[in-house]
């Protein structure tokens, strides 16, 4: 045989054995994140919000990430996701839309840029648990098991009575209502860890998993409950809610065996930073700025160091979109009485209906128009239900835990 034979027999021996070690090199565990919270969390952003993303230069990129090659909402090859709380039964399956609330059309929360943003990180499989229900607070519902129990004040109790109000069974309410969404919220993301094949069917147990990160999302409740916190308007209002949300890091930890587990707080931001508020919002100033500062209050805590941080979901608030629905709202007076003029018969629906068009294309260009219209889907307390807003909120999640990771 000749020796260049030899020697190119040799070489495939290598490259072959190389390729047999890496190919038994063993798989890495699988990446599990969980996403939790209320109403935020569950997400209102329609679908239909998706297209006014490419009219601003902070989401347009994002927004062909979100996207096929044909316009159509990305559907994932690498993330599954189990969600609960924004339907009545659970859903799982591909990370793609429609795992936020159900009703006038699919609609998105954070989990979907958070997925996409994570897989783009990671280049593997990745799981995520969304637990997620609206109208709930850490003082009641999701309050951990060793945060002890809800106590009432004395104004509060004085409250009752002088409303002739059933204080004791408002007590006995209270105790069974309290710490029932944290419960349930630990037993899905066991439940779902204990049979992760029935979520993630490709999933090989031989590899095992990881909890890899949890994403706290929630607020609202507690930000305009002035019975718990009936000096919210004043420095230190909230610290109760730093309390609850410290101990609710720890006891998460505890009950899902991770005691290093990497924690996002998204700081409630609607509104967008208090600093830009206006004459209109001047009186809630003071209370919202309080409860960012105790949402965020625990990341500052030396035994959370380096694992756990608040991400300022005010940062991506739609200041345009909302300056633009304010000048709508500078023009009521006009559409109401285009609207009486319609009721009494002065003037005919399509005269009417004429009269507002021409009112709106007096006020805003076209650009302007598709933003008021087409990127809000919602109440200001949901985000707007803008994907602008809430697309970039699940991508800055996701780049908080991987930035925790390094």
């Amino acid at each position: 045989m000749r020796p260049k034979t030899i020697l190119s027999l040799a070489v495939l021996f290598l490259l072959g054995s190389s390729l047999t070690v890496r190919s038994a090199e063993p798989k890495k565990p699988l990446k599990v994140f969980i996403l939790s919270g209320q109403s935020n969390m569950q997400g209102h952003a329609r679908v239909s919000t998706f297209s006014a993303m490419r009219l601003n230069p902070k989401t347009a990129s994002l927004l062909k990430e979100m996207q096929e090659a044909d316009g159509t909402p990305k559907v994932s090859d690498q993330v599954w996701i189990s969600a609960i709380g924004s339907s009545a039964e659970e859903k799982t399956g591909r990370l793609t839309v429609g795992y936020g609330p159900e009703g006038r059309g699919a609609k998105i929360g954070p989990e979907f840029t958070f997925g996409l943003t994570m897989e783009k990180h990671l280049d593997e499989p990745i799981l995520i648990i969304k637990t997620a229900w609206g109208g709930k607070s850490i003082n009641t519902d999701f309050r951990p098991p060793n945060a002890g129990p809800y106590v009432f004040s004395d104004e509060q109790l004085k409250r009752f009575k002088d409303q002739k109000k059933d204080v004791e069974q408002i007590k006995k309410d209270k105790i069974a209502a309290t710490g029932v969404y944290y419960e349930l919220m630990i037993e899905h993301v066991q439940a779902v860890l204990k049979d992760i094949k029935r979520v993630y069917p490709e999933y090989d147990p031989q590899q095992g998993y990881e909890l890899a990160g949890f994403v706290w999302f929630q607020g609202w409740n507690d930000m305009v409950d002035s019975g718990t916190y009936p000096q919210r308007d004043q420095k230190g209002g909230y610290d109760q809610y730093s309390h609850v949300m410290a101990h609710f890091i720890r006891d998460v930890r505890k009950s899902l065996a991770t005691p290093d587990l990497p924690f996002v707080i998204g700081i409630m931001g609607v509104g967008g930073p208090t600093a830009f508020y206006g004459p209109d919002q001047k009186r809630y100033l003071a209370t919202h700025q309080n409860f960012r500062d105790a949402m965020a209050a625990p990341a500052t805590m030396p035994e959370f160091e380096n694992n756990v941080v608040a991400v300022l979901t005010e940062n991506y608030w739609d200041m345009e979109a909302t300056e633009l629905r304010k000048r709508e709202r500078s023009l009521k007076p006009q559409f109401n009485e285009i609207s009486e003029s319609i009721k009494s018969g002065k003037t005919t629906r399509e005269v009417g209906d004429a009269k507002t068009q021409q009112l709106y294309a007096d006020n805003f260009n076209m650009r302007e128009l598709e933003i008021l219209k087409e990127s809000v889907s919602n109440a200001e307390y949901h985000y707007l239900g803008s994907a602008g807003i809430l697309g970039q909120i699940g991508k800055a999640f996701a780049d908080a835990l991987v930035e925790l990771d390094k």
